[in-house]
């Protein structure tokens, strides 16, 4: 398979406002439109919290774009609605699907299933297109550097969020608590008929990757309204206990923010310090906040965590790279418990790469297209 060659093809055709028809593999790729209406009034008002960053002077709760977008689907050409469907969940701080397109198309073609690639709060299309556009973002560059003198890997992929964290950390728990909400509200419009190409009942899986990872594990552990009780979960190179990730890498996080982060949920968030209490009344203690907490440091929750996993491990089944320094093999142990020898494999590649490109351009293409089927036969099988 010419991993390459898709890529580029891909992209060419990609659009997030028109379908598309992939004719050589006889797919579709169909945008849809999402209205977050599911706990909208409780993330605004949370959201109304944070102050603005500089580069941005909007609050988080005005920024439309994260309300209301597109999202696309890789679909079989049929005239009937689907039964079936795999949800792709991307890694943190991503702003374009370009790897993602041959991941999706690769999974759509060999299920059978349509696969939904699905943005995070604030990241993807979901945020305003002046937080990547150079000119407007490279002086906020240049000013963290002077103002932060411990922002090593500051960079303009990564200072938008870099800021946005740094300014309050609770960002990542708010944006995560969003992405959840709307993954409940996907799944029951998907489970219920709503959607325009699913049929009521639908069975919904997903293929998780990095961050999208500890996502789909939050969501199968909160599990609302019973919707992932026949839920696959397939993890690639993400799955790790939160305090043993590291997202301090110039497309991730500068090294100040990450730090802080990290200091922020393992100190304070997960000890229910005076800074914890600020979440609204309805949000703690609920399943949603339990899971999360149980995925922050391994001691917490242990039990609830790693009782859950057991008990679902035949439906879960996770890649890992040995060279991933963002997504540790030893923190997905960790997180998934005794579990973990049944559920989790690590791997390697004959190749350079990273934990952000498993799949780099400069690669031999026989070695490149064996080890990308390494993974994906083994999601599609389980999928």
């Amino acid at each position: 398979m010419d991993i390459l060659h898709r890529t580029t093809l891909l992209k060419g055709l990609f659009s997030y406002e028109k379908k598309i028809l992939v004719e050589d593999k006889k797919l579709a790729i169909i945008p849809c439109r999402f209205h977050e209406i599911l706990r909208e009034n409780e993330i605004a008002d949370y959201q109304k919290l944070f102050s603005p960053t500089g580069f941005c002077t909007q609050t988080d709760d005005s920024i439309q774009e994260n309300k209301h977008f597109n999202y696309l689907v890789f679909t079989p050409r049929w005239k009937s609605k689907s039964n079936e469907v795999i949800l792709l969940m991307h890694g943190l701080n991503e702003r374009t699907w370009e790897k993602y397109l041959v991941w999706a198309e690769y999974l759509t073609e060999q299920t059978g299933k349509p696969v939904v690639l699905f943005p995070i709060a604030f990241h993807m299309n979901r945020t305003p297109d002046s937080w990547f556009n150079p000119r407007a973002i490279l002086p906020w560059v240049n000013q963290r550097k002077e103002k932060t003198k411990e922002a090593v890997n500051s960079t303009f992929f990564n200072v938008a969020l870099s800021s946005r964290i740094s300014e309050n950390p609770l960002r990542f728990y708010a944006s995560g608590r969003e992405s959840v909400f709307n993954l409940w509200q996907l799944v029951r419009e998907i489970k219920s008929g709503m959607h325009p190409l699913f049929a009521e009942g639908a069975s919904v899986n997903i293929f998780a990757y990095s961050i999208g990872a500890m996502l789909s594990q939050v969501f199968m552990l909160a599990n609302p309204d019973h919707l992932t009780d026949d839920t696959k979960l397939f993890m690639f190179c993400g799955g790790s206990i939160f305090c043993d990730m590291n997202g301090n890498a110039r497309d991730i996080l500068d090294a100040k923010a990450n730090e802080q982060m990290l200091d922020y949920y393992i100190n304070e968030f997960s000890q229910n310090s005076s800074s914890h209490r600020i979440l609204p009344e309805i949000f703690k203690n609920d399943d949603f906040e339990k899971a999360f907490q149980s995925m922050i440091r391994p001691e917490l929750n242990r039990d609830f965590r790693e009782n859950f996993f057991l008990k679902i491990k035949k439906q879960i089944q996770a890649v890992s790279l040995k060279k991933d320094l963002v997504i540790p093999t030893m923190g997905i142990i960790r997180a998934l418990g005794k579990s973990s020898a049944d559920i989790l494999q690590e791997i390697d590649f004959p190749f350079p790469y990273t934990h952000q490109i498993p799949f780099p351009s400069k690669t031999d293409p026989e070695e490149l297209s064996g080890s990308f089927l390494n993974v994906f036969n083994r999601a599609a099988s389980f999928l």
